[in-house]
């Protein structure tokens, strides 16, 4: 009962962190909300008895991919008020 209610609302908040993303103005806002995604997603993969999947999910798509993201949105910006 307890895990069900977890899983709903994990699955809740990756969709609405993903509709954020999908529809934020802001791209580092929006770049932020995919991290957040991401990391309810690798919650979510370990909640339904998949530690490997969760642990991938959230080293490489929630931790490595939204840094590299985030820190080229924030080379760009700078280079752009020269």
């Amino acid at each position: 009962m307890t895990s069900d209610i977890v899983q709903l609302a994990l699955l809740a908040s990756t969709l609405a962190f993903a509709l954020m993303a999908a529809g934020l103005d802001d791209i580092l806002f929006a770049a932020l909300s995919l991290g957040g995604m991401s990391i309810c997603l690798g919650g979510l993969y370990w909640t339904m008895y998949a530690p490997y999947i969760g642990l991938f999910q959230l080293l490489i798509y929630g931790g490595a991919v939204v840094v590299l993201f985030v820190s080229v949105i924030m080379f760009v910006r700078s280079g752009q008020s020269e």
